[in-house]
């Protein structure tokens, strides 16, 4: 009977199970907070979950991209598909930063009280403090959530192993999937954690916290539809010197929505290939740009990683200077590119972002937390958004005549 309820759990819709955990969590905090703190360590062991595998997935994810990934046969079309896919993620996150500042939006969080950190009152602070997080031994970095430390050594390993034999680069690749299935069976707990977070912060704050995450979504949404509509727009017509609004359409109605509903920029890889014929783009390069960008076109993540850091920086009071919103945008550009395949992935790695802006550990992790309440939708509206971005910069860049009646 219990292994048959398992089963059922293990193969069952995650975000229906996520719906239900939030349903279950406000009705528990709304009317009977006296049984919360029997479930809230539900929450707590969620969240230190998180704490625990998140560094070592960026760690594994960066450092195995850097080893195995190789662009030195690319042609000249596909080094302007992968300019597009790094130029697209940052301007996406830059548009993220831009939104979050006119329209602050601020959390309800456990223990900000307590948090005592600020932002560095110049530059030459900023740079100070990362040089000493760079040169941070990696193992410390690791166990203290250094992810500006672990950012470092993960390119480095990534670059001085980079060389390495196929057996070796076998083995990263292997660890990698070894490291995302820990992530996966994590991610798939997440509805007992919600239910516990979400119950503590109705028993708590009543409606606020679920208002702040209402408009930490609304945000997320009409950000990334900013990106889609206006940013990529702008990308198309200066390649093209065309209408971008036809191939825009026709990749959201074609690839979009497919991804909406998976999740998984991965799992509509057939999806964005079969439309890439359709389109008349070549073969021989959609077979790469479309599997590439998979892994490192994440506007929408790039998007989710710096509205949720700048709500944590807004929460805590901290103010952030020009020159940090800069690197802030670099540094979810590259973050995002790390993006594992796993739904919600790019949460994991909001504590990188965090970390620049020097905010506790503990709260980032609660900020992640968060992320997977209102994941429900920014999920899937992300991986719309990095799905058929795919397909509009290869279009782009193919120089055949598109077919833009399918």
């Amino acid at each position: 009977m219990l292994s048959n309820l398992i089963c059922k759990y293990k193969n069952g819709n995650l975000i229906l199970q996520i719906f239900i955990g939030i349903i279950a969590g406000v009705l528990l905090g709304a009317f009977l907070p006296e049984f919360v703190p029997y479930v809230s360590i539900l929450g707590d062991l969620f969240i230190g979950a998180l704490k625990a595998i998140a560094p070592i997935l960026v760690f594994i994810l960066i450092a195995t991209s850097l080893c195995t990934k190789d662009f030195s046969q690319s042609n000249h079309k596909m080094k302007n598909i992968i300019f597009l896919y790094i130029i697209g993620t940052f301007l996406a996150s830059a548009s993220a930063v831009v939104i979050s500042f006119a329209f602050p939006v601020e959390l309800v969080l456990n223990g900000v009280e307590k948090a005592s950190n600020s932002s560095p009152e110049s530059i030459g602070m900023v740079f100070k403090d990362l040089l000493f997080k760079i040169v941070d031994n990696p193992i410390n970095a690791l166990a203290n959530g250094n992810y500006i430390g672990i950012l470092t050594w993960a390119i480095a390993f990534g670059m001085a192993m980079k060389h390495c034999s196929a057996h070796a680069k076998e083995l990263f690749v292997d660890i990698n999937h070894g490291v995302l299935k820990i992530v996966k069976f994590i991610v798939k707990l997440a509805p007992f954690g919600i239910f516990a977070l979400v119950a503590h912060s109705i028993a708590s704050t009543g409606a606020a916290g679920l208002i702040s995450y209402l408009k930490l979504l609304v945000v997320l949404v009409l950000t990334m539809f900013f990106v889609a509509f206006i940013i990529n727009a702008l990308i198309v017509f200066i390649v093209t010197k065309k209408n971008p609004y036809p191939l825009i359409f026709i990749c959201l109605k074609q690839s979009a929505v497919f991804a909406f509903f998976t999740r998984s920029s991965a799992a509509n890889i057939p999806v964005n290939m079969a439309l890439c014929e359709k389109l008349g783009v070549d073969k021989n390069l959609y077979g790469v740009s479309i599997p590439l960008g998979a892994t490192i076109n994440m506007a929408g993540a790039a998007v989710t990683i710096a509205v949720l850091s700048l709500a944590a920086a807004h929460t805590l009071g901290i103010h952030i200077s020009l020159f940090e919103a800069i690197l802030l945008s670099i540094i979810a550009t590259f973050a995002a590119c790390g993006a594992s395949g796993v739904a919600g992935g790019s949460l994991l790695l909001i504590p990188l972002a965090c970390s620049l802006l020097n905010i506790d550990y503990d709260i980032a992790m609660q900020v992640v937390a968060v992320g997977f309440v209102i994941g429900v939708i920014q999920d899937s509206v992300e991986t719309a958004l990095n799905s058929s971005t795919d397909v509009l910069f290869t279009a782009i860049c193919s120089q055949n005549e598109l077919n833009l009646k399918i």
